[in-house]
């Protein structure tokens, strides 16, 4: 059922004030609208849990609904952030899976990535990996990393830029 705003205004004041079936109607519109919202938003098989959780906020919220408004706009802020909630949920858990997957780093390892980073430095002009090097490995900020080289702090990011770029395009083309 797709309802218009005013009829979705109307049912969720008659919920607010118990009446069941008001509420059974508005539940089913709201679920056909979050169905269509959340089809484009993520995986199929995700779909009918967020819808459900969408739902249950909508009932523990519905008191805070002010029926003189627009009920789409209303449901529509719940849908986004239970999206947000996902989202996040999905996140942490990649994350977890990956903190598992990855091996124990050993000495020799950090000594290889860092071998590797002096040789692709060395493609570059002294001027841009010292800044990559102040500013993105060592943490320094912008004017610091200004100071300490001599240059300005838009020729610092400029050279960070370009450097990146070019790191870039030799990793690609190894």
């Amino acid at each position: 059922m797709i309802a218009d705003e005013a009829t979705l205004a109307r049912l969720a004041g008659l919920a607010q004030r118990g009446d069941k079936q008001a509420y059974a109607a508005l539940l089913g519109a709201a679920r056909s609208w979050l169905l269509r919202f959340y089809r484009r938003r993520v995986l199929p098989a995700q779909i009918e849990d967020l819808v459900q959780d969408t739902l249950l906020s909508v009932h523990r919220k519905l008191a805070s609904y002010d029926p003189l408004r627009p009920f789409t706009p209303w449901l529509a802020a719940i849908a986004r952030y239970r999206f947000v909630d996902h989202l996040r949920q999905v996140y942490r858990a990649e994350e977890q899976s990956l903190d598992h997957d990855l091996p124990v780093d050993s000495e020799e390892e950090a000594i290889a990535a860092r071998v590797s980073l002096e040789r692709l430095f060395a493609a570059l002009p002294e001027a841009q990996s010292r800044a990559i090097e102040l500013v993105k490995i060592e943490g320094r900020s912008i004017a610091e990393a200004s100071q300490s080289t001599g240059q300005s702090e838009s020729l610092v990011k400029v050279n960070i830029h370009r450097g990146l770029k070019r790191l870039a395009a030799m990793i690609e083309r190894a």
